[in-house]
């Protein structure tokens, strides 16, 4: 079985009809594991979930707010930063 095949699989189980970016999806979690803790890579692509489907969940979505994360994570490099030191326009700057 490949990630391909676990991600439609879990897709069925879950009752999703969406396409799913794994490369997206990795390169977020591998960033937040990297410049945060290992511990945010599931966290981060859980809330990523979270917040585009509250947005309606389309690619767009998701592309937007993974850039945001991702510049977040790239700031925050294992220092003790919080979200609000970064403006909106400076984390959508990574889009």
């Amino acid at each position: 079985m490949t990630l391909h095949d676990w991600i439609d699989e879990l897709c069925d189980v879950l009752e999703l009809d969406t396409e799913v970016d794994e490369a997206l999806i990795l390169d977020l979690a591998r960033q937040a594991a990297h410049s945060v803790e290992k511990p945010a890579a599931p966290v981060t692509t859980f809330l990523l979930g979270y917040a585009a489907a509250q947005r309606g969940g389309s690619q767009t979505d998701v592309e937007e707010l993974a850039g945001r994360a991702a510049a977040l994570a790239e700031k925050w490099s294992g220092e003790d930063v919080d979200a609000d030191d970064f403006d909106e326009e400076e984390l959508a700057g990574a889009e």
